[in-house]
């Protein structure tokens, strides 16, 4: 079930993500990172930016957490909500709107290239290998 950004509560932080996708030779395929900190693997995303619109900050963090480009959706997929756990920090509840991003450039290198690994995985797999059943929910029903 995907849930409304705007039914999030005041403790929850409001977040954007890309889901890079490509046609590969099998089909749809998606583009997963690692997170910084636990490893798991996630899709970009990041924090709104003042000065441009969600999906142009999804693409931000596409560009800087997996070095992709390429045409992002006007509107979200869904959305979906997770526990961010940092080590400093109290764990904290995020909602954060998936935006379709198709991606037209791979760069060799990008600005957290050090901090993540990525692998491009077909759409069934990349569900399965996320945590978040709401995401998971979201990478399974994907169509471009």
């Amino acid at each position: 079930m995907t849930r409304n950004p705007a039914t999030r509560t005041p403790a929850e932080r409001l977040q954007v993500a890309a889901l890079p996708w490509r046609r590969g030779r099998a089909g749809v395929e998606i583009l997963l990172v690692t997170s910084r900190e636990t490893r798991r693997w996630v899709t970009p995303k990041g924090g709104r930016m003042t000065g441009k619109t969600d999906a142009e900050a999804a693409a931000l963090e596409a560009l800087e957490e997996a070095g992709v480009e390429g045409v992002v959706s006007a509107e979200p997929l869904g959305s979906f909500r997770y526990l961010k756990v940092l080590k400093r920090r109290a764990p904290r509840w995020c909602v954060v709107a998936l935006y379709s991003l198709e991606v037209t450039v791979e760069h060799a290198e990008w600005h957290e290239q050090a901090q993540r690994d990525r692998v491009w995985l077909p759409l069934e797999t990349a569900a399965d290998w996320v945590d978040e059943p709401d995401l998971k929910v979201l990478i399974a029903a994907f169509e471009p």
